[in-house]
């Protein structure tokens, strides 16, 4: 009856020594190997018998849950819900394309709005956005003027 250690059962499962104490923490009181005097395990052969049984039974319960097949009903609420969603997004695309157009449309209408009002006023002098240095602006300093109109705040 040879004991082992925490190191060479990690080994033999290939698994983490952190993984090995919690399933010694897992096990029942009647299957957990005891401590000796520096409070470290002695494990026996029961012991690592007890280790690996409750291992190969946690790996087939977790693969079993990894490949468990999708209940046939959850599958139809699904695919229903994403139905919905398709439908959802097509209407928003939709929307989104008649809200492009809508806005073409205004800025085309604006434009020419522009264009009208622009050539009606005689001789506005709109090439220049700077003023020319005066004794309160003497520094040479560029400073824009305001431009007229409805729509002046889109030529800057």
């Amino acid at each position: 009856m040879a004991n082992k250690t925490i190191s060479s059962i990690a080994k033999d499962l290939k698994i983490s020594r952190a993984r090995v104490y919690q399933i010694i923490d897992m096990l029942d009181d009647n299957e957990k190997p005891s401590k000796d005097s520096n409070d470290r395990y002695v494990i026996d052969d029961s012991a690592v018998n007890a280790i690996r049984k409750y291992y190969a039974n946690s790996n087939t319960k977790a693969k079993q849950e990894k490949t468990s097949p999708i209940d046939d009903k959850v599958l139809d609420i699904i695919r229903r819900q994403l139905d919905k969603k398709d439908r959802q997004i097509e209407k928003l695309t939709q929307l989104l394309d008649q809200q492009q157009q809508l806005n073409l449309s205004t800025n085309r209408q604006n434009e020419k709005l522009l264009d009208t009002s622009t050539n009606n006023t005689p001789s506005q002098n709109d090439d220049t956005d700077v003023l020319k240095p005066t004794e309160s602006n003497s520094k040479w300093e560029e400073t824009k003027t305001l431009k007229k109109g409805l729509f002046g705040w889109l030529r800057r």
